[in-house]
């Protein structure tokens, strides 16, 4: 149960309303981070953005690598709701159940290359509180094994969305 009363459709604002309708004819229901994003229009909006932009869209990485980013974060975050969402998304995606659990272990279990590794590495040290300790040789290292800018910076912000996304969920307690 969320620590604050989520709104249920009929309390959305119309535009909102409007992004929820096809959710709710497709699903029959609509997730506690949605209601929650509901509460404030401007919030909900530029979180939809972000979402389409980093996760739903095609963009330089792989929906492999953003799936894995988005567990791996999710789970060294502590957000239950958020792991099991994506391990749902993953398995839509054409992930196996073998390669959810085997991510969902750490980036040693997963069978992938070094540069996977290292960027997926790379992304749960960004997450953490000392971020600001990462060095341009980090970055430079990434780019030595093919990692372009735009692909590094996109890794960094689906990282970004996600430490945002587990603590609006965390701290309103959703999916307890």
């Amino acid at each position: 149960m969320a620590h604050i009363k989520l709104p249920e459709f009929e309390e959305m604002t119309p535009a909102i309303q409007a992004k929820a309708r096809p959710i709710l004819e497709k699903t029959g229901k609509l997730g506690e981070i949605f209601k929650l994003l509901a509460i404030d229009e401007k919030v909900y909006f530029a979180t939809d953005v972000m979402i389409q932009k980093y996760l739903l869209d095609e963009t330089t990485l792989s929906y492999d690598i953003k799936e894995a980013i988005a567990l791996l974060i999710s789970k060294e975050n502590g957000c239950k709701m958020c792991v099991d969402v994506h391990k749902s998304i993953a398995k839509m995606l054409g992930l196996s159940d073998k390669k959810i659990e085997e991510i969902l272990k750490g980036v040693d279990s997963i069978n992938t290359d070094s540069r996977e590794k290292a960027l997926l590495n790379f992304c749960i040290k960004a997450s953490g509180k000392e971020n600001y300790k990462i060095l341009k040789e980090e970055i430079n290292a990434l780019k030595e094994m093919g990692w372009s800018d735009v692909q590094i910076i996109e890794a960094v912000s689906i990282t970004g969305y996600f430490n945002y996304i587990n603590t609006l969920s965390n701290v309103f307690g959703l999916g307890q």
